[in-house]
């Protein structure tokens, strides 16, 4: 069995240990054992960034470019090949393993022309005879903190802007996931960064995730995971003065109003609640149905859920893949059965079921006659379980939607041109839907939400230069 090591200043090295990686979809093939670092590997790896950094924040903009570049166009010839590891560590379908891979290659060719269009500003003085210049640097060394529900995407919607904006990264991935961020940090290691400019520390947060945050040296947190680890990972960078960034939590609303198209508004709720194993920060695990369309909508989402095959990642014509691992299994069945103790109905799935191959699997769960009081409401729980809250009307479906402590997606199905630019108004979330999935954001725009689900500047797009840089103002006497 292939042990697959970290990279450190440039170098492979073993880790103090291994880790095998599971397929969840049969949980007797093991992909690889991959090496875990400690903290004082963390802290090589921290000062190979450290002593790198002169060299690759002084590079061309067009070195920035043909490093990014290069790393996307292999990725886009090795689509099919690394889309299938995804599947097969991570259980995505192999059709949403191979668009994820595609869709980290564009991001890396996007934030490659990020770093030839620059960023400056010149503007004349309040004083007469001076001049004003407003330019970006590069923070520094940044630690990026990445989660296994994207093994692929959210590494590079992280290390491409942290690259192309001339910082230095040491990339910690999930422990659950190594196997894409291994693959991405080997393309990486063929690219033409100055050694130590990228580094790869796989190992457990408590060790790699800690002393990253910790370190005086890393000037900058990227990270995305859980509210409880993301809270102390923004406290512990505050104490120090370290910039950071938190995508966290979601509880998604979709708010389907009588007046909705029933086919758009189903398929709205079952791809973005169900699809990729429910396993995303922007899925619609609370559907709010207006009381009109309730009985028709809920009986059309079952059709389409009994429909579904649940099956191995890698089989032709599989639907839904396994939950990651036996804890996210358990964790989900735990919160069915909490919902239906609480009062809700469970009309479709929610139980664990056997396949040919040992894994993972359970039936997707609808659950209706659900408040949102309940706790299947306000906690997160990431998987294929979505619960519906029958309303009244727009005002009180609104009402319902805002109220939680989470803000990143929110979307409306609705014919009515002012009931969805009201929404787009008044939905407290920081990306909204209309007529669309909750899930599913475009590399090129920002993303990020509001209240418990994020913490400083935006991910992704152009946007991402306000968290990767930091602004220096130049005065100039000229006379």
């Amino acid at each position: 069995m292939q042990a697959f090591q970290n990279y450190i200043a440039g170098e492979w090295v073993d880790g103090v240990g291994t880790r095998p990686n599971i397929n969840p979809s049969d949980i007797g093939d093991v992909i690889g054992h991959y090496a875990q670092a400690d903290v004082a590997q963390t802290e090589q790896a921290i000062a190979a960034a450290h002593a790198a950094l002169p060299a690759w924040a002084s590079s061309t903009p067009q070195q920035r470019f043909d490093v990014l570049d290069g790393i996307g166009n292999e990725l886009l010839a090795r689509r099919e090949e690394i889309g299938r590891l995804l599947s097969r560590e991570e259980g995505k379908t192999l059709p949403e393993g191979m668009g994820e891979t595609h869709r980290a290659a564009m991001i890396f060719k996007f934030f490659a022309a990020e770093a030839l269009r620059g960023a400056g500003e010149s503007l004349p003085s309040v004083r007469p005879g001076v001049a004003v210049e407003m330019s970006r640097s590069p923070m520094g060394v940044v630690g990026l903190i990445a989660p296994w529900n994207f093994p692929i995407a959210i590494p590079a919607w992280k290390i491409a802007p942290a690259l192309a904006f001339g910082n230095t990264v040491v990339f910690k991935p999930a422990e659950l996931v190594p196997g894409c961020a291994w693959v991405l940090a080997d393309i990486i290691s063929r690219s033409a960064l100055p050694k130590g400019a990228f580094n790869l520390v796989m190992g457990p947060g408590s060790q790699v995730g800690a002393t990253l945050v910790e370190s005086p040296r890393v000037n900058a947190i990227s990270f995305t995971g859980s509210v409880a680890t993301g809270r102390r990972l923004i406290s512990s960078c505050a104490a120090r003065q370290a910039k950071v960034q938190a995508e966290m939590g979601g509880k998604n609303p979709l708010l389907v109003l009588d007046d909705a198209d029933l086919d758009v508004a189903v398929n709205a709720a079952v791809q973005s609640g169900y699809f990729s194993t429910g396993q995303r920060c922007t899925a619609s695990s609370r559907i709010i149905v207006g009381a009109g369309i309730h009985d028709a909508f809920v009986d059309a989402v079952v059709k389409k859920l009994a429909g579904l095959k649940v099956d191995h990642a890698l089989k032709a014509g599989t639907d839904i893949g396994p939950v990651v691992d036996a804890r996210q299994l358990e964790q989900n069945l735990h919160y069915v059965g909490l919902a239906v103790r609480e009062g809700g109905e469970l009309v479709y799935g929610g139980t664990a079921v056997e396949r040919e191959t040992p894994g993972f699997y359970m039936l997707p769960a609808l659950i209706t006659g659900t408040t949102n009081q309940m706790t299947i409401s306000r906690e997160e729980v990431f998987g294929p379980v979505c619960n519906v809250i029958k309303v009244g009307s727009y005002e009180e479906g609104l009402a319902v939607a805002n109220d939680t402590e989470f803000g990143l997606s929110s979307g409306i199905c609705t014919r009515s041109l002012k009931h969805a630019t009201h929404f787009k108004q008044h939905a407290q979330a920081g990306m909204v839907m209309v007529n669309l999935p909750t899930a599913g954001v475009d590399y090129h725009v920002p993303f990020g939400g509001t209240k418990g689900s994020s913490y400083g500047p935006r991910e992704q797009g152009s946007y991402a230069r306000e968290f990767y840089t930091t602004v220096k103002t130049a005065y100039c006497f000229a006379g």
